[in-house]
């Protein structure tokens, strides 16, 4: 049997020394290398319109061109790579704006190696959720805004069954494929069929974009 290609990681920072830290840590693991790096959001799109990578670190607060205008475009690609923000600040404004731009998931830059490697590879593999405490922070977020409206109006929710909707709203408040199963009575494998489907309906890339649907859209308040 071959061996599985490493995850390919690219670094977006605007501080040498940090981008030289990411490199070190992440071309010890056997299973990542890094293919990249880059000084601002500018220099990452250039480098990466010619560069395959599967995950992206990325800094927000850059010279030039941040990380949130940056993840957007990077989103607008015909094969965008997964974007894994990374802030100084917790519940930094600039990292929220860059999920709904389609980032994957956020860290702070303090966060442990093992944290950090863990989120390369759960947000390689397709997942969001890295740790509870970033769905944590989404939805301590959403509970700041102002009071949704009283009925969704969000025109994507509209394919779904509702059932589907029933899955959305256990998603949008932090819960488990398990959790949502046992809630629910069913398998877990339902479960995760269920999330496949609300993510292809709603045009979603992956659970954190489900949990700023349902909250915008009213689906869920806080």
């Amino acid at each position: 049997m071959t061996a599985p290609e490493p995850i390919r990681v690219f670094l977006v920072d605007d501080q040498q020394m940090v981008r030289a830290g990411f490199r070190m840590l992440v071309e010890s693991q056997d299973d990542m290398v890094v293919v990249g790096d880059a000084g601002d959001g500018g220099e990452a799109l250039q480098q990466l319109a010619v560069t395959a990578a599967d995950v992206v670190l990325m800094d927000v607060r850059m010279p030039r061109m941040d990380g949130v205008e940056a993840t957007r475009r990077l989103q607008a690609t015909s094969t965008p790579p997964r974007v894994i923000v990374l802030t100084t600040f917790d519940l930094d404004e600039y990292a929220f704006e860059a999920i709904r731009a389609g980032a994957s998931a956020f860290l702070l830059k303090d966060a442990t190696p093992p944290d950090l490697l863990g989120a390369i590879r759960s947000v390689h593999a397709g997942d969001s959720v890295v740790a509870p405490s970033t769905t944590r922070r989404l939805l301590d977020h959403f509970a700041a805004l102002p009071a949704p409206g009283a009925a969704p109006t969000d025109g994507r929710l509209s394919v779904l069954t509702e059932r589907e909707r029933e899955v959305l709203t256990l998603v949008a408040r932090g819960r488990t494929n398990p959790e949502i199963a046992a809630d629910l009575v069913v398998a877990e494998t339902t479960v995760k069929t269920h999330i496949g489907r609300i993510l292809a309906k709603t045009g979603s890339r992956d659970r954190v974009q489900l949990v700023v649907l349902a909250y915008e859209s009213g689906l869920v308040s806080a």
